[in-house]
């Protein structure tokens, strides 16, 4: 007997499970984490360049005990990409980059929001087989960049 589920991500974490999932999508698309973020954008913000904000749609930032303040930087060919949480807990994207539209901005951070949503949303359903104790069969990753997994009841 076999099921199929799909997975409909929410987002809901600490900002520590949120920089783990960004940390491994992002460098997995060849960005690096900027060492002096905030001044990484301010600096790239003095020149002419395009910036564009993106809402990561069924998210929630819990709050820790550093409060609204957490963000993180990556940066790849002249784009910096900037994850951060908003005052209502929504996790953000804003992309600044010189010589991109705002449109290849939108789609660009649109891609590194899909892979860290699903970098996080994988990182749950495995946590989550092995707490029920389900053993992982298979694993496989499509050329569309589908995940399936093949798990046994234990």
């Amino acid at each position: 007997m076999s099921t199929v589920f799909v997975v409909t991500p929410i987002v809901v974490a600490h900002w520590p499970v949120i920089t783990a999932a960004i940390t491994a999508a992002v460098s997995s698309m060849g960005y690096a984490i900027a060492r002096d973020g905030v001044e990484a954008v301010r600096r790239v913000s003095t020149t002419e360049t395009n910036r564009t904000e993106i809402e990561v749609e069924n998210s929630e930032i819990l709050s820790d005990s550093a409060g609204t303040s957490e963000e993180m930087v990556v940066e790849k060919d002249g784009i910096k990409a900037t994850f951060s949480r908003d005052a209502r807990g929504q996790l953000r994207v804003c992309m600044e980059g010189k010589g991109y539209s705002k449109s290849e901005l939108k789609r660009i951070g649109e891609e590194l929001i899909g892979r860290v949503t699903q970098q996080y949303v994988y990182h749950r359903v495995v946590t989550e087989l092995k707490q029920r104790q389900m053993a992982i069969v298979h694993e496989e990753v499509a050329a569309d960049r589908t995940v399936r997994i093949r798990v046994r009841n234990s």
